[in-house]
Formats: structure tokens, C-alpha cells, sequence
């Protein structure tokens, strides 16, 4: 299944312009955690899921008058009861972070209730892997609810997690992908920018001011590319991969999640060898 690149227009980020750099510290003062998978992490959920027996992922409705949460399954990954384990120790990170801006109000009461949302879709079913995506919001106050955004990639034959970190080990595996992911995001730019048809000083401006979160969020750090998802081609091997980058890491919250797919061809000369046969060539 594949997901669309989320390509907003430009017309609202013109009163924007002077201030996005505030909106990326925003990101960091106020943006939510977003947990990231390890390959450890994910071998231990492995080896933990075999010891616990298998694990039923049950769809949430949680609410009372201070907080509101709903987190939803598709039906179906009880049956790889390693990747069961990670996503239910990704919901409850969420929830517990919502409890405890909850908690952190003391005896008042929230002018809104603190609302969780967050459903998973299975992207991909294959015996070589099993990928799902994760969407949602955490509100606990202010203008609007920060983003979750995740993607997982499970290998039910060697029932792990697998992260950038593994995939591509060398630095200059990094260098690459965040070459051709700035390259990407700063044509997409100026093609939204130029299709706005905003006055010169605005226009320049605005792609300078966008040009850093871009520079910033793609600097070679296996962090800023934790989150893809495989396209397949036909013959079941990975085509490419769509990385996927929440609002704030490469541009303002009103961009809205952004993604870059990057071809087979730019990522097989870095891949470690062990994947390697899991891509098209």
C-alpha cells in the first residue's frame, strides 16, 4: 500500500516566514518524544514475546472528563507476537506520557480534555517482512495536538526489528540518503513556493527560512531517518523506501508530515550485505 507525500500549500506559511525558526525550536521545547525502535530493542521484543507466550492487541477507549484516549489495531499481528510486543510498548509510551501531563495538572481540570490518538495500518504482509504504520496526535494543551508519527519494519525470520542503524552501518551509507533526501525536499520546495506565486522578497525569504529545517533535518544521523517503510515491486523486494519526516523536522507544523522515497539504486552500494537481498536490483 502506498502512502501519499503530504505536500501542503505555501499560501499560509508566508505570515510564517520570519518566525520559522522559532517553530523549529518549538519542536524542541514542545514536541512529544517519539520513541525510536531499536534493532536491540526490537531483538528483545522478540526473545521476550517467546518467553511471555503470545500477546493480544486490543483496540483502547479511555475517557473521563480530563483525557480522552483511542488507539487502534489492524487485526491480524497477534500472530507475530515479537512486532505485537513493540507496538504495545509504543502505545503505552504515548498513553503514559499523556498520563502524565495529565497528572502534572495537579487538581485542575484542563480547559479541553487531553485527548491520545492513535491508529496502525498494516502496510505490508510478506514472509520476508511485515511493515506497519502509526499515526496519530497527543494533546495536552496549546494551539493544536503534536504529531506521532512511526513506521515498523519486522523480519518474522529473524523475528527483529529492522532500523536504519542496521540497514545502512557506514557513514557514508548516511551521507547518501541525507544527500539525495535534502536534494528531493528542496526541489519539492521550490516547486510548492514557485506554483504560489508569492512576491520576490517573500519567495526568497520563505526558501530561506525553510532551506535550514531542511538542511537540519537531514544531516547524516541514522535519528533523522528512523522512520521508512519499503515499496515493493512486484517480485516482493524493496523497490524503495519512503522516509517519512513528522511536521517540525524538515519544515513547519502547517507542512504537515512530509516523505522522501528513495530509490534501490541509491541505497544498495551502502546496504549491508545481509539485506542486500532483500532489494531490487
Amino acid at each position: 500500500m502506498k502512502e501519499p507525500s503530504v505536500r501542503p500549500s505555501f499560501n499560509s506559511l508566508c505570515l510564517l516566514a520570519a518566525v520559522v525558526l522559532g517553530l523549529s525550536a518549538c519542536k524542541r521545547e514542545t514536541a512529544p518524544a517519539q520513541p525510536q525502535p531499536s534493532a536491540a530493542n526490537g531483538q528483545a521484543a522478540g526473545d521476550s514475546a517467546a518467553e511471555q507466550g503470545p500477546l493480544e492487541l486490543k483496540d483502547v477507549i479511555d475517557s473521563n472528563d480530563r483525557y480522552v484516549v483511542g488507539i487502534s489495531y489492524p487485526p491480524g499481528l497477534d500472530r507475530h507476537p515479537g512486532l505485537a510486543r513493540v507496538l504495545a510498548d509504543y502505545s503505552q509510551a504515548a498513553r503514559d506520557e499523556l498520563i502524565q501531563s495529565v497528572e502534572g495538572l495537579g487538581n485542575d481540570k484542563p480547559s479541553a480534555p487531553y485527548e491520545l490518538s492513535l491508529s496502525y495500518q498494516l502496510l505490508n504482509d510478506t514472509p520476508q517482512m511485515v511493515v506497519v504504520a502509526a499515526d496519530g496526535s497527543s494533546y495536552t494543551g496549546g494551539a493544536h495536538g503534536q504529531p506521532l508519527v512511526a513506521r515498523f519494519v519486522w523480519l518474522p525470520q529473524s523475528q527483529k526489528l529492522l532500523t536504519v542503524h542496521e540497514l545502512l552501518p557506514t557513514a557514508q551509507g548516511m551521507i547518501a540518503l541525507g544527500n539525495y533526501a535534502r536534494e528531493q525536499l528542496h526541489t519539492a520546495l521550490s516547486l510548492r513556493v514557485e506554483a504560489d506565486d508569492l512576491p520576490p522578497i517573500e519567495r526568497a525569504a520563505l526558501i530561506k527560512s525553510a532551506d535550514r529545517m531542511i538542511d537540519a533535518g537531514t544531516q547524516p544521523d541514522a535519528d533523522n531517518f528512523g522512520q521508512f517503510q519499503p515499496l515493493l515491486a512486484r517480485t516482493g523486494r524493496i523497490a524503495a523506501l519512503r522516509f517519512v519526516f513528522p511536521p517540525y523536522q524538515v519544515g513547519p507544523y502547517s507542512d504537515g508530515t512530509q516523505s522522501v522515497d528513495v530509490p534501490a539504486a541509491v541505497l544498495l552500494p551502502h546496504v549491508a550485505p545481509e539485506y542486500a537481498g532483500l532489494f531490487q536490483e
